[in-house]
């Protein structure tokens, strides 16, 4: 729900050390919720959080829904156009000796969350630890192709996009019938969710990640699902404080990480800070698009386009 821009611009900054000579051979890896989706869901037989519907699809090449929560593209899938690369396919559709793990795949799961619970009301969804599980079998199927050491030297070189977290406030703690909202405060969550996020980011580096962006929270509070709930219809500030609260916490974790692990290059895509105002408040508004959720909107602001997947409730 954060702008692409920063986004794109953060990654192509860690991607620094890529000459543009070798840019179409860049391998990416990318976890997410359905911001970063592109069908990973459609193979999970009993999950509710699903975008092969009508209407998903109908501006991305084909017309048809592909498993991504929006109309278009992903976020994803325009860094991945940006670079000149193919956008990676999801884990879930590829076989155990599949080629395409060497170009690059998409662990994103609509509804995933930094922590395990996160979702638990969407039935099935591949949580981060999921997806960490996930890119463990990638690198095994990566080792049997080309062997360890030239296993290793991809993953070190691979660039890694994650953006989670979002699902970890909307679909968890701001629940007031879920566990986590009852039993921890504002400040207790969030200490979690860091504390959760470090054992996983640590893992990902022994993995093999040493380039990774990581796509900050943007306004979750400005969000219909929760605008919805105020008065006036206008953001909470309460839950957009929870998300600088956040997106400070793991400014510190990453800084941290870079001077705990050598050759780490963690980059931080801060979006809070640079999702247009304008777009939020002074929208021109569409059709909604997303049959799983009443609020969905897509919101339009004279040459800048927000696609359903970036201003609406997070899956």
């Amino acid at each position: 729900m954060a702008m692409l821009g920063l986004a794109l611009a953060a990654f192509i900054l860690a991607a620094k050390a890529t000459t543009l000579a070798s840019a179409a051979s860049l391998v990416t890896f990318i976890f997410g919720d359905s911001l970063t989706e592109v069908g990973n869901n459609k193979y999970l037989q009993y999950s509710l959080a699903r975008s092969d519907y009508p209407w998903y699809g109908i501006d991305f090449p084909g017309g048809k829904a592909t498993g991504r929560f929006t109309n278009g593209m992903t976020v994803g899938d325009r860094i991945s156009a940006k670079l000149g690369i193919p956008s990676p396919p999801p884990f879930l559709s590829l076989s155990e000796n599949d080629d395409a793990f060497l170009t690059g795949v998409n662990y994103a799961s609509g509804g995933a969350g930094i922590l395990n619970e996160t979702g638990l009301y969407f039935i099935q969804r591949l949580s981060f630890y999921d997806q960490i599980e996930c890119f463990k079998k990638t690198k095994k199927s990566i080792k049997a192709k080309i062997g360890g050491r030239a296993a290793n030297k991809l993953c070190n070189e691979a660039m890694y996009f994650i953006g989670l977290g979002s699902n970890d406030y909307v679909n968890n703690f701001l629940q007031p019938f879920l566990a986590d909202g009852q039993q921890y405060s504002s400040d207790e969550f969030v200490e979690l969710l860091i504390s959760t996020l470090d054992k996983q980011l640590s893992m990902l580096y022994h993995l093999g990640a040493r380039k990774v962006v990581f796509h900050g929270l943007g306004p979750l509070g400005c969000i219909p699902s929760q605008r919805v709930k105020s008065k006036t219809g206008r953001c909470l500030k309460r839950v957009n404080e929870y998300v600088l609260e956040f997106n400070s916490r793991v400014k510190e974790l990453i800084a941290t990480l870079n001077q705990r692990f050598p050759n780490a290059k963690l980059t931080f895509a801060d979006t809070k800070r640079n999702t247009s105002r304008k777009v939020i408040f002074h929208p021109v508004l569409r059709p909604a698009i997303c049959v799983t959720n009443t609020f969905s909107l897509i919101y339009t602001s004279e040459n800048t386009k927000v696609e359903s997947m970036e201003l609406r409730q997070s899956l």
